[in-house]
């Protein structure tokens, strides 16, 4: 006689190990059973506070004095957003430095320079926090090593994507990395995003850029981000180009 295996009870279970989708929840009554929907509820708040933390200037500051040049001392910036709500409510201010920040700027006369790197909190500062800072240690040492001279390092407060072209644009940069906090999601409130631009200039799209999304432990690893970042870049050095016309074509693993 044939004997039928039953349909075992964890039959999520293998997926659930490669994602954080919410799988397969179950159901109590009309809902969801109470952890999954306690969970549910957690990660929600978590994105919500991702979306209004704030920048550890303290941590940040001294953590990129360690890890850049001597003498190569990171630079305070303000978007025109000059708080948290007007941020989120007008993205156009957070694309543009202040008059003060771009006067400081224009009063470095800074000298031409291959790569400026700019960190800004965008819509989640947690990200930053956790994650700028190991990223950078292994970018730079790369940089340096490939030749490129490096514009004073900027750190941007209340900044949206495009206020990297107009930083690296006033530093006469040739090409720019934007570390910045990607949208909450509910698996991940911290996740870092990377826009690189050849040629950056105020008023550019985003055809104009490359971007590397996911930066965390959970997703793409440091060192692999690190290592397509370098591998984009080289490609920007070498080919003059970034955006649409810029294919990335590095097989990580």
């Amino acid at each position: 006689m044939e004997t039928v295996n039953p349909l075992p009870m964890n039959t999520w279970s293998l997926l659930r190990e490669y994602t954080a989708a919410r799988l397969a929840q179950g159901i109590t009554g009309h809902s969801l059973p109470t952890r999954a929907l306690l969970d549910f509820q957690l990660d929600q708040a978590r994105a919500r506070d991702a979306v209004y933390s704030t920048l550890e200037w303290p941590e940040l500051l001294t953590g990129l004095t360690t890890i850049l040049p001597t003498n190569a001392a990171p630079i305070r910036l303000q978007s025109g957003a000059p708080d948290r709500a007007t941020y989120l409510k007008r993205p156009d201010l957070g694309r543009r430095l202040n008059e003060s920040s771009m006067r400081q700027l224009v009063q470095l006369n800074a000298t031409p320079a291959d790569l400026s790197i700019i960190l800004a909190d965008g819509l989640s500062a947690t990200a930053i926090n956790r994650h700028a800072l190991p990223v950078l240690a292994l970018l730079l040492p790369e940089t340096a090593r490939m030749g490129w001279s490096l514009a004073p390092v900027c750190v941007v407060d209340q900044a949206r994507v495009a206020i990297g072209d107009e930083v690296a644009h006033a530093l006469q940069a040739r090409m720019t990395v934007i570390l910045i906090g990607e949208r909450p999601g509910l698996s991940s409130p911290d996740s870092l995003g990377a826009y690189l631009t050849y040629n950056p200039r105020p008023g550019l799209s985003d055809e104009s850029r490359n971007c590397v999304s996911n930066i965390r432990p959970e997703g793409l690893p440091y060192g692999f981000a690190a290592q397509k970042l370098l591998y984009l870049l080289t490609e920007m050095h070498i080919r003059k180009l970034s955006g649409v016309n810029l294919k990335d074509e590095l097989l990580l693993g």
